[in-house]
């Protein structure tokens, strides 16, 4: 089984954590996010993988430089320009020399999904293109997807309005398809698989889907990204695992609150850090106060500095002593 892992955006929602790096790049709870998504699908028999990528490639050249992830083989795809969702399918996938039914998954979306399950559908259907749905409170920021009592997809309503998405049922960002799709996706142009290329499949009655409440997040928002992380160290997602890295030097007088504390931080006395993700190597100085935020890989918080509302601090910037932030983002672009 071959897939498709698409990681080639800017990662403009996570700025300025992606300032530095590829957002795929990013830990969740000390393991890569490209890792941990790679990871969940060879446990469901993927043993080839293509990153279609676009921005900052080397830092994925770097981290795997055997060409391995979590067991799977990878290759690389590197666009030349930025093509789109289906525009990179196609490139990713002629690059790789791809000829047969294969996954396209999102690079952002950690999940729970039983990909088999949507592999079978796909092949009892006869269908061309299989996709995986998830049910959501707010549906007018996806892709909304009703479908049939035989799981034919009747329409694909990208991002409708709010109050008017005919079901809250979205598109999961997994997909089944057939090599033919990839005929239908024209080179040379940015091409996106949502606004063009499902449509058309539906049109011809060539799309079928799956719902799923199985675990789901897309993980490319700051609020996000800290939520799949807390939800890992509260067993939503089976074992719990540790919030604290044994890496960690952490005052006596520091309360370190439902949080995620990644490897070489260190948090001086009397701070309190609450609903937040470290990243490795920042530096908390003593009675700072952080809830909610997130602070990026070598960064450090000045003393006594008051951080809320989803303050996030890029890798290695330096908050001031004293500082108070609500829904922060520093450094700033520009």
């Amino acid at each position: 089984m071959r897939a498709v892992v698409l990681v080639g955006g800017f990662g403009t929602r996570l700025r300025p954590l992606t300032l530095t790096r590829p957002k795929q790049m990013l830990p969740i709870v000390g393991t890569p996010m490209i890792e941990r998504v790679v990871r969940s699908l060879a446990a469901h028999g993927v043993t080839d993988a293509v990153l279609s990528m676009g921005y900052r490639p080397d830092a994925f050249l770097d981290a795997y430089p055997d060409g391995t992830c979590a067991g799977v083989k990878l290759q690389y795809a590197v666009e030349p320009e930025p093509l789109d969702t289906a525009g990179a399918v196609r490139f990713a996938a002629t690059h790789a020399g791809i000829d047969d039914t294969f996954l396209v998954v999102n690079g952002d979306v950690l999940t729970d999904l039983d990909v088999l399950a949507l592999w079978e559908l796909h092949q009892e259907r006869s269908a061309e293109g299989t996709i995986a749905l998830t049910p959501v409170d707010d549906p007018s920021r996806y892709g909304v997807v009703p479908i049939d009592e035989k799981g034919q997809v009747t329409a694909f309503v990208e991002k409708p309005k709010p109050g008017t998405a005919p079901t809250n049922w979205i598109n999961a960002g997994t997909y089944v398809l057939e090599p033919s799709v990839l005929d239908r996706i024209p080179s040379g142009r940015k091409v996106s698989i949502e606004r063009e290329t499902f449509p058309a499949m539906v049109a011809d009655g060539a799309l079928y889907a799956m719902p799923s409440d199985a675990y789901w997040v897309d993980a490319g928002t700051p609020g996000t990204y800290a939520e799949a992380q807390l939800d890992l160290v509260d067993g939503l997602r089976g074992e719990p695992e540790p919030a604290v890295d044994h890496k960690v030097v952490v005052s006596a007088s520091a309360v370190v609150d439902h949080s995620v504390v990644m490897a070489g931080v260190t948090i001086g006395d009397d701070a309190v850090i609450r609903d937040s993700v470290i990243l490795p190597g920042a530096r908390l100085d003593p009675r700072v106060f952080i809830d909610g935020s997130v602070i990026g890989a070598g960064a450090r918080v000045g003393e006594g500095a008051v951080l809320s509302g989803m303050t996030v601090i890029g890798d290695g910037y330096e908050v001031r002593a004293g500082a108070h932030l609500d829904g922060a983002r520093l450094p700033e672009e520009g």
